[in-house]
């Protein structure tokens, strides 16, 4: 479940245009203009306007074509998310996924008490439930304000996390943080991705699981681009299960 995470709701110009424009899921208020990353912090294009909270335009546009659904990074200070936690479409599509009896969920950009309590109320207190710790704010209520509760965890979610903090190397401390608060938590995004391309994996590969494993994990989760195609998704497995028999 998205939460309060920023998602490109409907594209008004796109590749087709000589700029960029579109329109989000929820309002913002952020000081213009600022950097807005795309494509998990591989794109930006520079924002020159908000209108109406959720009407963004755009000078230009990023190298590669953006589309509906997809989220955006705002990492400016002075940004501020408006909107309920949950949107409709989000409160439908949980109950839906209770109906047909699933017990167990993800929460995106989880940072204040609130978006869990919130989400505790439509799932019911037996759900196992994750919180995906996504950006700044997060890491500082994770460091100062969590506290554990049953059937509840936490989880790096490297694959934002990493566009968020303030610097590259700041993913370091976040990793730690955040299974030193619960030794349970997951960890998950950008591991093993040499599979995506390479028979063999990489060194680093290798390097970052035993660095995760050393500091605390034992959940990890892969990443979209690993768990969309089965050949893919069967090499990092068993890549993974080289690295449990031989290192762990």
């Amino acid at each position: 479940i998205k939460g309060m995470q920023l998602r490109i709701r409907e594209m008004i110009c796109g590749m087709d245009c000589d700029h960029l424009e579109f329109r989000l899921n929820r309002p913002i208020n952020v000081k213009t203009p600022c950097v807005v990353n795309f494509k998990g912090g591989e794109d930006a294009a520079e924002l020159l306007e908000v209108r109406d909270g959720t009407h963004l335009i755009f000078k230009r546009g990023p190298k590669y074509e953006v589309r509906v659904g997809e989220s955006i990074h705002i990492r400016h200070p002075s940004l501020q998310v408006g909107g309920p936690v949950f949107l409709d479409y989000e409160i439908e599509k949980i109950e839906k996924i209770k109906a047909d009896g699933f017990t167990r969920y993800y929460l995106s950009y989880v940072y204040d008490q609130r978006h869990v309590d919130e989400f505790r109320e439509l799932i019911g207190p037996d759900a196992d439930l994750i919180l995906k710790i996504e950006n700044k704010e997060a890491l500082e209520w994770v460091a100062n304000k969590y506290k554990p509760q049953p059937k509840t965890h936490l989880m790096a979610a490297r694959g934002d996390l990493f566009v968020e903090v303030e610097y590259p190397h700041d993913i370091l401390n976040a990793c730690k943080l955040v299974v030193s608060k619960d030794p349970q938590a997951f960890v998950g995004s950008r591991m093993l991705l040499s599979c995506v391309t390479q028979s063999t994996p990489s060194c680093a590969d290798f390097s970052d699981l035993a660095w995760l494993y050393e500091i605390g994990y034992r959940n990890f989760l892969l990443c979209d681009e690993l768990c969309l195609k089965e050949e893919l998704l069967a090499r990092a497995t068993n890549v993974f299960g080289a690295f449990r028999k031989s290192y762990t």
